[in-house]
């Protein structure tokens, strides 16, 4: 378990629906060029999170995991889009170069699942969201802020959480 500094904050899900209303949170701060990274095992809870994110960006869309298709766009009812990459089954940062990141940046937030894989081609300033399976209901998030922005995003959502 890592030791946290003033950077991180680490919460305890109960239920997925705890899991949804973080990425609710979340979800309601973003803005065009934002990225979040999300880092843990299968089964983990990522395309949970993702739910409440793209709920509370605004997307009325269903959210599902893009395992197969790399990259869901979801749609805001007042224009804009959401971008949902998964790594898993990329082969490393050259692949998902091939992507076009930088368009997508330029065009709303993403949120990339397995996050690490690609780690070399995301920008150096993001959130990161480290999910750990602890049981069936129960998940532990470490939510970790890299850059000024990211930290008054993770600021903001710690006085959400805790009221302070």
């Amino acid at each position: 378990m890592p030791i946290l500094n003033s950077h991180s904050l680490e919460f305890i899900s109960r239920s997925p629906e705890q899991t949804r209303r973080v990425g609710m949170r979340l979800g309601g701060k973003l803005q065009t060029g934002d990225v979040i990274g999300l880092v843990g095992d299968l089964g983990s809870g990522k395309t949970t999170l993702m739910q409440g994110v793209a709920s509370g960006w605004g997307s009325l869309d269903p959210v599902s995991s893009p395992t197969f298709v790399l990259v869901n766009v979801y749609r805001h009812p007042e224009g804009g889009q959401l971008f949902h990459l998964d790594a898993y089954r990329l082969s490393g940062p050259a692949e998902a170069e091939d992507l076009d990141v930088t368009t997508m940046l330029d065009a709303g937030p993403l949120v990339v699942e397995w996050a690490e894989r690609i780690q070399k081609i995301l920008p150096p300033d993001h959130l990161q969201v480290v999910m750990t399976y602890i049981d069936e209901n129960c998940r532990d998030l470490i939510i970790s802020a890299h850059g000024s922005r990211y930290e008054l995003l993770l600021a903001d959502i710690r006085k959400q959480i805790y009221g302070r």
